[in-house]
């Protein structure tokens, strides 16, 4: 149950009574979030930010939108602020948005700038200048349609809205989100019952909202539920704390150092005490929301657990969307090396709300491609084509979702055929042996993505030194990557320090190092104790 149409925009735009008004054409109902707020707090807007501040008015503020947008299925006004918190932003993902835009004298005209508009008491004009100067970026971010309202009755904007939004003769609104996109690991169609190891990857925008119908399902019987997540997700984790508990659940939060810190056996130890306190029996489980560090420690505690309890992974970034959170893999980090402690322990599914990456920093999100291109060179050609579209770095765009959709289905098809990593699968690790060498050495300070997109290009060098890998091939990495802005060379530690790493990768079998390396785009080979003098030469192209 979702929203139909959402209204945001500045203090005086109207959102509230156009909202009325655009609801009672679609025979919907309407709310407000700022009248949730007043009613929960039992007084109002104004009287909250004089007696307690603005931070307890936006925490308030923030709990009513998401429940709101959990919940109602009518036509939603939000309060001016609301969509500053980057958790409403991404909930509002997929959503119908209006932002009705109003200049400061038409503002000003209708509802007057005095005690009731704490925001803007003192010098009127220049605080609304400098509050939309921060806003409006935001509000054209997220909105679907943008309707001017200055000089016009509120007739003529709900009018307009409604021809904007091109109503079918159903009273529905023609514009929709594209829905959510399932994909299964393991046997089965998607959406059935899942059987031994299988599960569904479910990709789409806001499914933040859904929530509370889709993890019942994934979760049947789960009287107690441990939710893992990193600092930067706390909010996030609360509100899926208020989702289980409303079905009944017993939830336990538990906060965990991000990236790679959290992935060690301290943590995960700290995890089972929690677990063990907590009484969790066999039907319960654990969910993992956050980046890939957590979903990989979240899955290694729900694996180890009493031998194995149920895990759901809510993966944020797009590399745990990606690679991390699909496929089973679980692990933590060593002193001598990168997951070299783990276990294969399949999901009961994973939800990857395309939303969240509207919150990731570009950086974060550019270094999750890497993966994305290793799943184009290894399988999909059409991958590799669309991360040449400038959308590829968007977000919000359906270049994005396509090349997410394109690599989760890369993964899923991989893992379908072979879950312990017994031979296809090793296709997966395309780039992962020096990847991972970099990340030890440089004590896991570099991002993943980043480590991978030098790994994939060691790789092809490696392949053409071996007479697999064309020197055209090789190039196309090296375009394809630096294209993207990730890197293509790493000059860090030297030659030895890296081999010896990397002889301790979970991938070597005895002495034997053993690489991925293809013979063209979509046909990957095994290379298996390759001369050492091709990996010294393999360095030396990506070091100069």
């Amino acid at each position: 149950m979702s929203p139909r149409v959402v209204v945001v925009g500045p203090p005086g735009a109207g959102k509230s009574t156009v909202a009325a008004l655009i609801a009672t054409r679609l025979g919907e109902g309407v709310r407000d979030t700022d009248a949730d707020v007043e009613r929960t707090a039992g007084r109002t807007i104004s009287e909250i930010f004089v007696e307690d501040g603005e931070p307890v008015f936006r925490e308030l503020e923030r709990r009513a939108v998401l429940a709101a947008l959990a919940g109602h299925d009518g036509v939603l006004a939000l309060g001016g602020g609301a969509v500053m918190d980057p958790g409403v932003e991404a909930a509002l993902a997929g959503h119908l948005v209006v932002f009705l835009d109003v200049l400061i004298a038409d503002a000003a005209r209708r509802v007057g700038f005095n005690r009731d508009r704490p925001l803007l008491v003192g010098n009127p004009r220049a605080q609304w200048n400098r509050l939309m100067e921060v806003r409006r970026p935001v509000y054209s971010r997220v909105a679907t349609v943008t309707v001017a309202t200055d000089g016009r009755t509120p007739d003529e904007v709900a009018d307009e809205v409604i021809e904007a939004l091109r109503l079918a003769p159903g009273g529905a609104p023609a514009v929709t989100a594209p829905q959510p996109h399932l994909i299964r690991v393991g046997t089965g169609s998607p959406g059935d019952p899942a059987g031994p190891d299988s599960y569904d990857v479910v990709v789409g925008r806001g499914l933040t909202g859904l929530l509370p119908d889709l993890l019942p399902g994934l979760l049947p019987g789960a009287r107690r539920v441990l939710v893992v997540h990193a600092a930067p997700l706390r909010a996030a984790a609360e509100d899926l704390r208020a989702v289980l508990a409303s079905g009944g659940a017993e939830v336990c939060v538990t906060e965990v150092p991000d990236a790679e810190a959290g992935k060690t056996a301290a943590v995960a130890a700290r995890c089972w005490q929690l677990l063990g306190r907590a009484g969790f029996t066999r039907s319960d489980a654990v969910v993992g929301v956050g980046g890939g560090a957590v979903t990989d420690l979240a899955g290694f505690v729900a694996a180890t657990w009493l031998r194995g309890v149920r895990v759901v992974q809510v993966p944020t970034t797009l590399l745990a969307m990606v690679d991390a959170a699909v496929g089973g893999k679980t692990g933590i980090n060593t002193d001598e090396g990168k997951n070299l402690v783990g276990a294969f322990h399949p999901p009961a599914g994973v939800l990857c709300d395309l939303g969240t990456l509207a919150t990731l920093p570009e950086r974060d999100l550019v270094s999750g491609l890497a993966e994305v291109v290793k799943t184009g060179f290894i399988a999909d050609p059409r991958i590799l084509e669309l991360t040449g579209d400038s959308g590829a770095r968007d977000q919000r765009s359906p270049v994005l979702r396509e090349l997410v959709e394109r690599s989760v289905a890369v993964k899923a098809r991989v893992v379908t055929e072979d879950l312990k990593e017994s031979s296809l699968r090793e296709i997966l690790n395309y780039g992962h042996t020096f990847a991972h060498a970099i990340e030890q050495v440089e004590n896991f300070t570099w991002r993943h993505g980043d480590a991978v997109a030098v790994g994939m290009v060691f790789a092809a060098e490696l392949g053409r030194l071996s007479g697999r890998t064309s020197p055209g091939l090789v190039e196309r990495h090296r375009t394809a990557l630096a294209g993207l802005g990730l890197p293509v060379s790493y000059r860090g530690a030297d030659w030895d320090t890296l081999l010896a790493a990397m002889r301790r990768d979970k991938k070597t079998r005895g002495d034997l190092l053993r690489f991925v390396v293809l013979e063209d785009v979509g046909r990957p080979v095994r290379l298996e104790g390759p001369d050492e003098s091709w990996l010294e030469a393999a360095y030396a192209a990506v070091s100069s």
